[in-house]
């Protein structure tokens, strides 16, 4: 087995191109979604740019990634019209990684740089949010709006041109939230009427919609595939060949970034919303409604899920009979939508982990599940089963000893101090509107039918509770 570290000197032919894109996040996801479509544009000589990337949080891969020079795989696996793909790809797109917590002038030094043109993010859904601690002279602040607020005050200090900014974190309507958070905090910041007009007249804030599933490190491969790449990369990302970005934005766009050109699946149009509700709420909602009761059963990946006959029915159910049902849009594009994602739950090369999907469970929830739950609710006069069976296990989840949580401290502090008191839980929790936007104990039943549900969870297990429900 090869001891060689992936890295610029192993592969000395890898091209290098200068920083055009600045993005915030160095995950998974945006290595093998955003940086990945950078690398097809770049092999076709339609782009010549690289992406800088900044880590939102102190803890990230900044060192990882220096060591082997920036570089790493992407593992491509599945089913592309019909055909089996299997393919391994170094991607050189990214430049290097700035970490703002150790390094924050070099972070603010960017703004220097004329030719950076973009702004890409994927700050979890939780990212794009106002932090009201967060001040001008922090170094740096803590929100990642309040990191761009400063590093465009910056630009804006310099005299420089604007960014086309396009986050991609999966909230509604992203671009324009954090365009408004940004707004709110160069107003308490005092940063000057002339810098808000800047902010609106030289820089495009596109809201976006991202759909590729990225399961990420190959962990129970990993030594076969070190002896098959033949270099040691502890970087390398797994991802399914399916890739669709929708960005709203201007006609021009799609000439400046050239994804479509470079045979992307990339749509740059004036209203993405038909396509974001059928990608949320019939991808990622059944994705956060497998999640908690999946792992209460035992079960480790989405495959996992999809092989298993109960929990098989429960997604076909939820998809048909709750989610589709609320939609507006036409049958004849949901339903040949639904069946391919399903197809895409089945996949047998990835290794989608329902522990990867879990992380900040409560703000996904709010986005892909709640609004279906809410409005099933007052256009039937019911709930909806299988979501509410799904929101009682993501609340039970949240206990902290039955699954592994994966959220904020503060969002696990609101969770511990409800839990403190079992018998108010259910109360306490929904009407805390911080969490859901809005006081959830008033949803007629709501309260009621999830006190029953973490009953029956508590008093059987998931699969037990689910066999009541589904056909």
């Amino acid at each position: 087995m090869s001891t060689n570290r992936l890295s610029r000197s192993t592969h000395p032919h890898l091209s290098l191109h200068p920083e055009r894109m600045i993005q915030f996040g160095e995950g998974n996801f945006m290595r093998a979604f955003v940086d990945w479509q950078l690398q097809q544009m770049n092999n076709q000589g339609l782009f010549n740019g690289s992406a800088v990337l900044v880590q939102p949080i102190e803890q990230g891969l900044g060192g990882l990634m220096a060591a082997q020079d920036n570089l790493y795989t992407v593992l491509l696996n599945g089913i592309m019209q019909q055909q089996p793909v299997n393919s391994r790809e170094i991607i050189s797109s990214v430049s290097r990684v700035i970490n703002p917590y150790t390094d924050y002038e070099a972070y603010l030094a960017l703004a220097e740089d004329d030719g950076l043109e973009f702004i890409t993010s994927n700050t979890t859904e939780a990212g794009i949010a106002y932090h009201p601690g967060d001040l001008a002279d922090g170094t740096p602040p803590k929100s990642f709006p309040a990191k761009l607020t400063a590093l465009l005050h910056r630009r804006f200090q310099l005299g420089k041109k604007g960014f086309v900014i396009i986050p991609c974190e999966l909230i509604d309507r992203n671009g324009e939230k954090l365009r408004q958070i940004v707004q709110q905090y160069a107003a308490e910041w005092n940063l000057g009427e002339a810098f808000l007009q800047w902010l609106e007249q030289e820089n495009t804030f596109c809201c976006s919609l991202v759909d590729r599933i990225v399961p990420g490190y190959p962990r129970d491969k990993a030594a076969e595939l070190e002896a098959e790449l033949g270099y040691l990369d502890n970087l390398m990302v797994t991802a399914e060949p399916f890739l669709f970005w929708v960005i709203e934005g201007p006609a021009w766009l799609a000439e400046k970034l050239p994804l479509a050109e470079a045979g992307l699946n990339v749509v740059v149009t004036d209203d993405m919303t038909p396509y974001r509700e059928r990608k949320v709420h019939l991808l990622n909602g059944p994705h956060t409604a497998m999640v908690p009761l999946g792992m209460m059963a035992g079960l480790e990946t989405v495959e996992d899920v999809m092989n298993d006959e109960t929990f098989s029915r429960f997604v076909q159910e939820l998809i048909a009979e709750e989610l589709i049902p609320m939609l507006d849009l036409p049958k004849e594009e949901l339903l040949p939508y639904a069946d391919a994602v399903q197809e895409r739950f089945k996949n047998p090369y990835i290794r989608h982990e329902l522990t990867s999907i879990s992380l900040n469970s409560i703000s996904k929830f709010k986005t892909r599940l709640l609004p279906v739950l809410l409005k099933f609710q007052q256009e039937r006069g019911k709930l909806p089963e299988l979501i509410t069976l799904s929101f009682a296990g993501l609340l039970l989840s949240y206990r902290g000893d039955l699954v592994a949580r994966q959220d904020s401290p503060e969002m696990l502090a609101i969770f511990d101090e409800a839990w403190s008191n079992p018998a108010n839980f259910v109360q306490a929790i929904l009407k805390d509107e911080s969490l859901w936007g809005e006081d959830l104990s008033l949803v007629p039943g709501l309260a009621e039918v999830l006190a029953s549900h973490l009953q029956k969870l508590e008093s059987s297990d998931s699969r037990a509770a689910l066999e009541q429900f589904v056909s």
